[in-house]
């Protein structure tokens, strides 16, 4: 019989227009800066296999920012953007972000590229106002409510038996010292079909064989079933009182996600390919799903994420960002900072150069929130020296 977890609460209805109350709501706080920080230029430098924004002031201000590897394919649309913020006033970041959005009509382009290249040119502007008023970038977010996250282990595999999915699990737990895990489910985008025959099924009752009664399981189907395919798949999830069930039906499709939602007591988890406030706002208004999940650089940065995490506090949802690796798990850590609703477990991929060089690192399956100035750790060690200078905008 399955057991719902003590961390969710009972849904409460909330109504369009307080959602959109909520979305109108400033985020950045900007009483610390009294004098204007004038944006001049921009660097976009490459090194090894990682990539960095570097925005600069008039008054030899400073900001850097990781991005994801998708700035190779994305930096002539960066540059677009990026050109649209000079000589403005730093402090107006809402003010200039919404600006973006309506120049050159570039709300048509939309999607992943649009909002991951917005949320690279926020956080470069953050860290750099971070720097100027000489607090953590959670002063300017809110204010910090928490000092470390505890995570659980995530694994991307598809295409291995149950038997050795719980061995590479158990291995990654025994690593990190985690009390929870992820795993998943049909083939991915797959229309009901599984990466291997029985797998989906067989893994769910293995699992919860092998890890025991009280081990939190999260289960991912990143769109594999339609609604009467994920319904039966819960039913299993349900069965092995698995914590919740991340997108079983193509992210895109809200009515079969709702369906689902309806149909089951697990709780769904949705929203890590999102990317409008407004659908993210559908889905809080209709109950169709009970975890929200906006990616850090997919949803376009902490202000659009924040304004997802209000949208569900509003209706008693915890938010448990997604995360798509290297720039957006190390800012969901300071998401989860600043965030009261955030969820229990946090996804766990690693945090790279930042882990590797010992900046971060996970104990007892915790990772410590960092506190500097700035984005809470000074990225431009990493761009001292040794780097290719992609783009430079000024």
């Amino acid at each position: 019989m399955f057991r719902l977890n003590q961390d969710f609460r009972p849904w409460i209805p909330v109504k369009e227009d307080q959602l959109q109350e909520i979305m109108d709501q400033p985020v950045v706080q900007t009483a610390l800066l009294q004098e204007a920080v004038m944006i001049e230029s921009y660097t976009l430098v490459k090194r090894d296999k990682d990539w960095f924004l570097i925005v600069r002031g008039t008054q030899g201000e400073e900001g850097i920012t990781p991005c994801s590897s998708r700035a190779e394919y994305l930096y002539l649309l960066l540059e677009r953007f990026l050109r649209i913020t000079l000589g403005q006033d730093a402090r107006n970041l809402e003010m200039i972000l919404h600006q973006i959005y309506v120049t050159d009509i570039n709300y048509k382009i939309q999607g992943l590229a649009y909002w991951c290249c917005i949320s690279w040119i926020e956080a470069a502007i953050l860290d750099m106002l971070a720097r100027r008023a000489g607090v953590c970038v959670t002063e300017l977010l809110g204010g910090r409510v928490r000092d470390e996250l505890e995570m659980y282990v995530a694994s991307g595999n598809r295409h291995t038996t149950p038997e050795e999915e719980v061995e590479i699990l158990q291995a990654g737990v025994d690593r990190t010292g985690v009390e929870a895990i992820k795993f998943k489910l049909g083939g991915r985008m797959s229309r009901n079909a599984d990466s291997l025959e029985g797998r989906t099924e067989g893994l769910l009752h293995l699992a919860r064989r092998h890890f025991g009664d009280d081990f939190i399981i999260h289960v991912d189907g990143n769109g594999s079933f339609d609604a009467t395919k994920g319904i039966e798949i819960g039913r299993i999830a349900e069965s092995e009182n698995v914590y919740f069930y991340e997108e079983p039906c193509p992210f895109d499709d809200l009515w079969s996600t709702k369906e689902v939602a309806d149909a089951l007591d697990v709780p769904l988890a949705f929203g890590e390919q999102e990317t409008s406030l407004r659908r993210f706002a559908w889905i809080v208004e209709n109950n169709a799903a009970q975890v929200l999940q906006p990616d850090l650089q997919y949803t376009g940065g902490f202000i659009q994420c924040i304004k997802v995490a209000r949208m569900a506090a509003a209706a008693g949802m915890p938010v448990t960002p997604h995360v798509s690796g290297g720039f957006s798990s190390y800012n969901a850590l300071i998401f989860g900072a600043v965030v009261p609703n955030i969820g229990h477990y946090h996804e766990y991929k690693g945090y790279g150069f930042l882990e590797k060089e010992g900046y971060l690192k996970i104990q007892n399956g915790k990772v410590a929130i960092p506190d500097g100035v700035g984005l809470g750790i000074d990225f431009s060690h990493w761009t001292k020296e040794g780097c290719q200078v992609v783009l430079q905008v000024k």
